[in-house]
């Protein structure tokens, strides 16, 4: 199994309710800071989790709307894709490049949907953001505060494309959601090309066991 799927089924709430605070507002208030859209935007999602009554009973597809509408057009899933198969990136064909990174997003979507099914009244404390007013990437750093267990670092690597910042990381714990697909993402091409590393994904999408 995957370390980052054990991190994820662990801190899985926490790392979706702050990727979407992260990402949701972006193209509307452009100018803002990193570390000022994670402050803005928590509170509302925060406040929208658990007063909606669907999220909170399981409703999968009002969990996969919140992820279409908040989350998944503030992330840069390709730069994600690229990251995650290293130099495999540039040997596939820019329609392989496409259908990877579909499935990807679908793979990611899944894992989500889940986690958000598992959200609790966690508290987010927001370290002072490091960075200069030419900079272009930048990471904010949050601490999620449970009731019960340690604090969890939670890390978001953020580009700036143009006006807009686009998510393309999720450090949990000092785990990295894209590098740690690498080595899964390196030995699915070796075996079976990238034609099978989107097979493979795809398989898992769909609820079918890899072989």
């Amino acid at each position: 199994m995957r370390k980052f799927d054990s991190v994820a089924r662990l801190r899985a709430a926490a790392v979706l309710l702050l990727t979407v605070a992260l990402c949701a507002a972006a193209p509307a208030f452009a100018q803002e800071a990193p570390d000022a859209i994670v402050k803005r935007v928590a509170s509302d999602v925060l406040a929208t989790i658990q007063a909606d009554p669907a999220i909170q009973a399981g409703n999968e597809a009002r969990i996969r709307e919140v992820l279409e509408v908040k989350l998944l057009p503030n992330f840069d899933f390709a730069r994600m894709t690229a990251l995650a198969m290293g130099r495999n990136w540039q040997a596939a064909t820019p329609e392989q490049q496409k259908r990877v990174t579909d499935e990807f997003r679908a793979l990611l979507v899944r894992t989500y949907s889940g986690a958000l099914n598992n959200y609790r009244n966690e508290t987010i404390d927001y370290k002072p953001l490091r960075m200069n007013p030419a900079d272009t990437d930048v990471t904010v750093r949050t601490l999620v505060v449970r009731a019960t267990g340690s604090p969890i670092q939670i890390d978001y690597s953020m580009a700036k494309q143009g006006d807009t910042w686009k998510c393309y990381d999720v450090i949990v714990a000092g785990v990295s959601l894209v590098t740690n697909y690498r080595d899964e993402f390196n030995n699915q091409v070796k075996a079976g090309g990238v034609d099978g590393l989107i097979k493979t994904l795809a398989d898992r999408n769909k609820g079918v066991a890899a072989k």
